[in-house]
């Protein structure tokens, strides 16, 4: 299989297999369009090959095509975010922290005015 990438051939049979895999996704739509919300809902008709083809493209516009971010992780990621966390220096620690005290209230100075009140 690495020679297949390697050589001249790869100019043809990497394109070949893409429009193999669009017409495979664009079927198996059909298929399952057909199969289930056609008869789910009276009102909705069978679709072709085509039209399958339209909706598979046009879902992968409207709900993107993965995760995103860089390396592969979501920018909301747990690891994107430990990473950042740890490149961070004290002073950027503390004023994060300051921050989120701020923004969100310290749940320790709750709990120590709840104490002191009993």
């Amino acid at each position: 299989m690495k020679r297949l990438f390697r050589s001249r051939f790869r100019f043809i049979a990497i394109p070949a297999l893409a429009v193999t895999f669009v017409f495979l996704i664009g079927y198996i739509i059909m298929l399952l369009w057909n199969f289930s919300i056609a008869n789910v809902f009276s009102g909705v008709h069978n679709i072709n090959l085509w039209q399958a083809m339209a909706l598979f493209v046009l879902s992968k516009i409207l709900l993107g095509f993965g995760k995103g971010g860089r390396h592969g992780d979501a920018p909301w990621s747990k690891r994107s975010i430990r990473n950042k966390c740890e490149k961070m220096t004290e002073d950027d620690q503390e004023r994060m922290s300051a921050f989120m005290r701020k923004r969100w209230c310290d749940w320790r100075d709750l709990r120590d005015d709840k104490s002191s009140e009993n």
